[in-house]
């Protein structure tokens, strides 16, 4: 399936058939994870539950830096 990379506002974007979201389960609002990998695009949903707790993860690590640093000695 080809798709044609629009400008929106100061960016561009590209529009994801209906066919294509209700297959994977996907609507307006969703949040996607856009990656590249061997030079190609993927979009795959984030796990919102997972995005969260690896936001404190990140949290607790900046906090901690210098002791997880020593612990890693």
């Amino acid at each position: 399936m080809n798709v044609v990379i629009r400008k929106i506002g100061n960016s561009e974007g590209v529009i994801i058939p209906r066919e294509i979201l209700d297959r994977m389960g996907l609507e307006a609002g969703d949040t996607l994870e856009l990656s590249m990998q061997g030079g190609e695009l993927r979009l795959q949903p984030t796990d919102a539950d997972f995005a969260r707790q690896m936001e404190h993860a990140q949290r607790f690590m900046d906090q901690y830096k210098v002791a997880l640093k020593k612990l890693a000695e």
